[in-house]
């Protein structure tokens, strides 16, 4: 049984709560067990919580999920990179499949709202890797 951690921006929390949702009914489905969920403000917080998940032994991956929404101006696309980065460093850094389940950028909160399955698909991707690394 694959061992997961969860990371949860709640930012834009009502597209994050359904995407959470999600991803524990993929867990589920996947006969994986999600041994900690760690609430964080928005999606660039999550690199430090998925790493300290990472670090632990009874974590076997780590699932992110968070909504990154356009604004007036760039800043969703610099935050939509820089964490995709600093989530990939953990991963490498750690040896853990780090998941990356964040929507966005450049999409409105509608667009969001229709995306929530990618909390579903972050929890399916790190099993399927978690399943294949063991």
């Amino acid at each position: 049984m694959v061992s997961l951690g969860l990371v949860v921006a709640q930012f834009n929390s009502s597209v994050t709560d359904g995407m959470a949702e999600a991803a524990r009914d993929a867990a589920a489905d996947g006969g994986a067990d999600v041994v900690e969920t760690v609430p964080v403000p928005g999606a660039y917080d999550a690199p430090l919580a998925a790493d300290r998940l990472a670090r632990r032994d009874d974590v076997d991956a780590v699932a992110v999920v968070g909504a990154i929404v356009t604004g007036d101006t760039d800043h969703d696309q610099v935050i939509a990179h820089a964490t995709a980065q600093k989530l990939t460093d953990v991963s490498l850094e750690r040896d853990t499949p780090v998941a990356f389940g964040v929507s966005g950028p450049g999409m409105s909160g509608a667009e969001a709202r229709e995306r929530v399955e990618k909390g579903r698909e972050a929890v399916e991707s790190a099993i399927h890797l978690a399943e294949e690394l063991q």
